[in-house]
C-alpha cells in the first residue's frame, strides 16, 4: 500500500509539474508579442501558474519520488541515477522559467517568442527519457 500511495502522489505531482513546464514557456511567447493590457493579464496567469501549481507540484514530485526510491531501494541503480539527472535538469529549467517571469515583471525580458517556443520542447524531450528509464530500466 505504501508503494502505491507514493507512486500515485509522485505521478500526480509530475504530471501537474510537467503541464506547467509545457504551458509557461507558451505564455511567455504570447507575452513577448502582447500589448500592454494583454501583458498585464499574462503576468497574473504566469505568477499563479508558477506559484500555485508548478512549484508545489515540483516539490511533491521530489518528495514522493525520493520516498518511492527509498521504498524500492533504487539509489544505486543506473536507470534511477539517469532519471534523477533528468529531474535535476527539469528543476533547473523550472528555476530558469521563474527567473524569466521576474524579468517580465521588471520589463527586462531578453528572449524572443521563438526562443520560448523552442524552449517549450525541453520538457517533452526529458519526459520521453524519464518514461523510457522508469519503464524499461535499461541499466
Amino acid at each position: 500500500m505504501t508503494y502505491k500511495f507514493l507512486l500515485f502522489w509522485h505521478m500526480a505531482g509530475f504530471v501537474s509539474w510537467l503541464a506547467g513546464l509545457l504551458y509557461l514557456p507558451r505564455l511567455f511567447a504570447y507575452h513577448v508579442e502582447a500589448n500592454k493590457e494583454s501583458a498585464a493579464m499574462l503576468k497574473v496567469m504566469e505568477r499563479r501558474l508558477l506559484r500555485i501549481i508548478m512549484t508545489p507540484a515540483m516539490v511533491a514530485t521530489w518528495l514522493f519520488g525520493l520516498g518511492l526510491a527509498s521504498h524500492v531501494g533504487a539509489w544505486l541503480q543506473g536507470w534511477f541515477l539517469a532519471k534523477l539527472l533528468c529531474l535535476v535538469i527539469l528543476s533547473f529549467f523550472h528555476i530558469f522559467l521563474a527567473r524569466c517571469r521576474k524579468d517580465f515583471v521588471r520589463g527586462a525580458n531578453r528572449y524572443s517568442a521563438r526562443f520560448f517556443r523552442v524552449a517549450n520542447e525541453v520538457p517533452t524531450l526529458l519526459l520521453l527519457v524519464i518514461l523510457f528509464l522508469a519503464i524499461f530500466k535499461p541499466f
